[in-house]
């Protein structure tokens, strides 16, 4: 080995033609195209076509497989009852990490990983994660379950099967663009995860589970729900300022500002901010928003010469809030969204594999004396 990076910081460790991510000028793109237009003119569906198949399909591709993601809506037989009896006050992202797992018991060929198989199983997880979601959410609140419509896109019957009404077309679109800027972003924890889960030849179904597990963590997906914890401790936009300036002083960290990555305005957070304000407007949550970028302003003043700016996660809060999701489902939403990104990495992980196995920098003693027992 010839040289050590801290948390693998500046080593490439794989070859993709999904995402494109230029930190310094806050660039991200799906397979060549801006996120921006992806989240103005695509859907939810048509970019997880883009990301798997490495270009925009046509309009009866699109429509063949829109259909068959739908067919998977529903669970399969059993599936039901395993999540019902899970205890009520289970976390929802041990629930989805467990149910994605528990999948698997229900192919009659979970590991097969040719590319074909992949795929079937990527469908079947992207079109039952929302459903097991929403399922649960129902179960633990003690209301009736709302059996899925595939009448509807997956934002839409998400957000059908979660309050048991159809969504308006602004709460619809906006889940769906939400779903779109978060489907996939290079070589992150959870991505690695999945692509060195894989690597093993192991199956779609654990790479899955691994990625989820990592995408719990509050460094990771976790912070949205940090995010909207801070703006319910602070009591009023006036109270923003200081409130963040207090924080900074006892360099405490501002959830949902800075990335590893992004040395510039992230550009989601760009097209969350747009939509958050739009939602808060049509919700009655202003004062939610207004804290949002008094936030933004005392940060710009402060840490923005540092390269410090909004990422995806501070906006994403008030907007799932806005749309109504309880705080603990922020996190599981992105699972459904980030589901896209890592089969895509799986499955071209596949089609080029070697397995991960890095060195690791050893730092102990060597030929340390045995004590026995008696002596120590």
């Amino acid at each position: 080995m010839t040289a050590y990076s801290k948390g693998l910081e500046g080593v490439v460790a794989a070859e993709t033609k999904m995402s494109f991510i230029d930190g310094e000028k806050g660039v991200l793109e799906y397979v060549g195209i801006p996120i921006g237009d992806l989240a103005k003119n695509s859907t939810f569906e048509e970019t997880v076509f883009l990301l798997w198949n490495g270009r925009l399909p046509k309009a009866a591709e699109l429509a063949a497989f829109t259909a068959e993601i739908r067919k998977h809506y529903e669970l399969p037989a059993g599936m039901e009852q395993r999540l019902l009896a899970l205890p009520r006050d289970a976390k929802p992202m041990h629930m989805i990490r467990t149910m994605v797992s528990a999948l698997s018991m229900h192919d009659q060929n979970p590991d097969a990983n040719d590319a074909p198989s992949l795929r079937e199983r990527a469908i079947s997880i992207l079109g039952r994660v929302p459903t097991l979601l929403a399922y649960f959410h129902r179960y633990r609140s003690g209301m009736p379950l709302v059996r899925p419509d595939t009448s509807l896109s997956i934002a839409e019957n998400f957000l059908y099967m979660l309050n048991a009404a159809r969504p308006t077309a602004t709460m619809a679109k906006a889940m769906d663009v939400c779903l779109v800027l978060h489907a996939d972003h290079g070589l992150n924890n959870s991505t690695f995860s999945a692509r060195s889960v894989i690597s093993t030849q192991s199956d779609m179904y654990s790479a899955i589970t691994a990625a989820i597990g990592s995408l719990k963590g509050p460094l990771h997906g976790g912070a949205n729900e940090g995010v909207m914890v801070m703006l319910n401790e602070i009591p009023s936009v006036e109270a923003a300022e200081k409130y963040v300036l207090d924080k900074l002083s006892r360099k405490d960290k501002i959830m949902g500002f800075g990335h590893r990555i992004y040395k510039s305005y992230d550009p989601r957070a760009t097209h969350l901010k747009v939509l958050a304000k739009q939602l808060a407007s049509d919700t009655g949550n202003m004062a939610l928003y207004e804290k949002s970028t008094a936030i933004e302003k005392t940060m710009e003043t402060a840490v923005a010469a540092k390269g410090i700016y909004p990422n995806v996660d501070f906006y994403s809060a008030t907007t799932y809030h806005c749309i109504g999701l309880p705080l603990d489902l922020f996190t599981p939403v992105f699972v459904i969204a980030r589901v896209g990104g890592w089969a895509g990495h799986v499955i071209e992980q596949m089609g080029d594999n070697r397995l991960y196995r890095p060195d690791v920098l050893y730092k102990g003693p060597h030929n340390a004396p045995y004590v026995p027992m008696a002596q120590r």
